[in-house]
């Protein structure tokens, strides 16, 4: 038969579309996004191999099909739940924090009615959307004033633009970090409209090299948190108590960008000591920058802790409304930030903080637990309990490594390498480490009632 009379038998787009099937799918979508769908499906058929359609069901119900795998794939959530198995606490990639289940009722809440977000009840006048969570962030910092914007780049920018804009603000070389996306700090200065002045060397920076770049158009001193690296060795660091005295002296703002900013000291848990926001605060920072979804554990966000005098020319900036926040953000920072009244309530009840804090041994028990529910791959792959690591990620603990426990699989049948890719690839993506030649499912990062997804996803892509 003619290529030409195989194209005949394709039925035309509106006799697809009067069809009962096709009915269906336009009041599901819409006529003209089924129309297209149905052309792709179409346009598919006369490129492909005609011999590779079905004789066991009619021409028009596969070209429906078809059209509506289209849509489903265009109608799709482009933002998709995902298991972590990597161990990376804090994974830029997917999502970073998870937000608590304690702060869902608010999240909605916000979302889906109005809000005082910029009334005052009291008054029956125009508010502040910062009102709403300035008060509690001075209640758990100590600090005179807060704001909060989009994320830490935008408050670190806004910091320097209110202060010190086409002035001088000094920083150490080994603090000229560049963080994911290949955002760096002297381009954030520069947008700032600050001018960048470098003092020290990538290794030592020492008080004298601040006092020394010190001039008549300094107007700020910036110390930065080495949020991905860790620079070892013959190595010297100015404090922020030996800044604050350095900026107290010559009348400079001290302005310190913590990165991953924590309200906890998590060294009681088994990790390195890191400072707190209140430690640099205590040091004598006078104002602190830090995000909202790394170890704090809530919403994207860009916090602003200081000194009320900093803090309110940042407020009255024009680039404060460009960087401001959302009624969702702010409803779930505020109901984040509550847990943290109660330290043990915290570490309960936010993610972030409960995969960072189990013991090994809670660790081995949860693997376990999962490896007994993979039991029923049988003969498919080889599970076994092992010991990893974890990292927290997000720019805390840089080249830390916590000891873990994971779940390995090594399939017979496909690679390792093809394994993780179809979990990947599966309805809910799993993402694994894949080390020592095993695919490796680290439990610290994987929530007990995400187990029986794990095991359906394996049993899928291993029959």
């Amino acid at each position: 038969m003619s290529q030409k009379h195989q194209f005949a038998k394709i039925p035309s787009v509106n006799l697809l579309l009067q069809s009962e099937e096709g009915q269906l799918l336009v009041s599901k979508y819409s006529h003209e996004v089924v129309t297209g769908a149905i052309r792709l499906a179409i346009d598919e058929l006369r490129t492909g191999d005609f011999t590779k359609i079905s004789d066991e069901e009619p021409l028009y119900l596969q070209l429906l099909d078809r059209a509506e795998v289209f849509l489903h794939g265009k109608f799709a959530p482009s933002l998709k739940r995902m298991i972590n198995g990597t161990g990376t606490v804090i994974h830029t990639n997917l999502g970073r924090a998870k937000l608590s289940p304690y702060v869902q009722d608010v999240l909605t809440e916000a979302a889906f009615s109005f809000s005082n977000l910029e009334y005052d009840i009291e008054t029956g006048s125009r508010g502040s959307r910062y009102d709403h969570l300035e008060e509690i962030l001075c209640e758990l910092t100590g600090a005179e004033a807060a704001l909060v914007v989009n994320n830490n780049a935008a408050a670190v920018m806004l910091a320097l633009s209110a202060l010190a804009k086409e002035k001088e603000v000094i920083v150490s070389r080994g603090e000229l970090v560049e963080i994911g996306g290949s955002f760096r700090i002297p381009e954030i200065i520069e947008l700032s409209g600050c001018r960048l002045r470098e003092v020290g060397t990538t290794n030592k920076t020492h008080p004298h090299d601040y006092e020394h770049g010190i001039g008549e158009d300094t107007a700020a001193i910036l110390k930065v948190h080495a949020s991905n690296y860790k620079i070892l060795g013959f190595t010297r660091e100015t404090t922020v108590a030996e800044l604050a005295e350095i900026a107290a002296c010559e009348k400079l703002p001290l302005i310190h960008d913590m990165g991953s900013g924590m309200l906890i000291d998590l060294a009681k848990y088994g990790l390195g000591h890191e400072m707190t926001v209140m430690d640099s605060l205590a040091a004598g920072a006078d104002v602190v920058t830090f995000s909202g979804d790394k170890v704090l554990g809530g919403p994207q966000a860009g916090i602003i802790v200081g000194k009320k005098k900093y803090i309110d020319l940042m407020k009255k900036h024009q680039l404060t409304r460009a960087l401001r926040v959302d009624k969702m953000t702010i409803a779930t920072l505020a109901a984040t930030l509550q847990l943290y009244y109660d330290e043990q309530e915290a570490i309960a009840k936010i993610p972030t903080l409960k995969m960072l804090v189990p013991s090994l041994d809670e660790l081995e028990q949860k693997a376990c637990e999962l490896k007994e529910m993979l039991s029923g791959l049988g003969e498919q792959a080889v599970i076994e309990v092992v010991d990893t690591y974890s990292q927290v990620g997000g720019g805390a603990y840089p080249g830390e490594e916590i000891a873990s426990k994971a779940v390995t699989i090594l399939p017979h049948g496909v690679s390792v390498n093809q394994l993780a890719d179809r979990l990947r690839q599966g309805s809910v993506p799993v993402i694994v480490k894949i080390r020592d030649g095993r695919c490796e499912l680290d439990v610290r990062t994987i929530e007990r009632d995400e187990f029986s997804v794990v095991v359906e996803m394996l049993m899928d892509v291993l029959r």
